[in-house]
């Protein structure tokens, strides 16, 4: 069970050192999501409808 955190590429994660235009496949494999802990592992690809 994961909380829904999205990551955004276009947006990075300054608050995890990630610079805006970060791809997820370039985050470590042993991040985890700022709010919950789910892994990198945990997480799918959100796509706008």
């Amino acid at each position: 069970m994961t909380c829904g955190h999205i990551y955004d590429e276009a947006l990075g994660d300054e608050h995890e050192g990630f610079a805006p235009g970060t791809l997820f496949s370039q985050i470590p494999d042993d991040w985890c999501c700022p709010d919950c802990g789910a892994t990198k592992e945990d997480y799918v690809l959100y796509e706008e409808k």
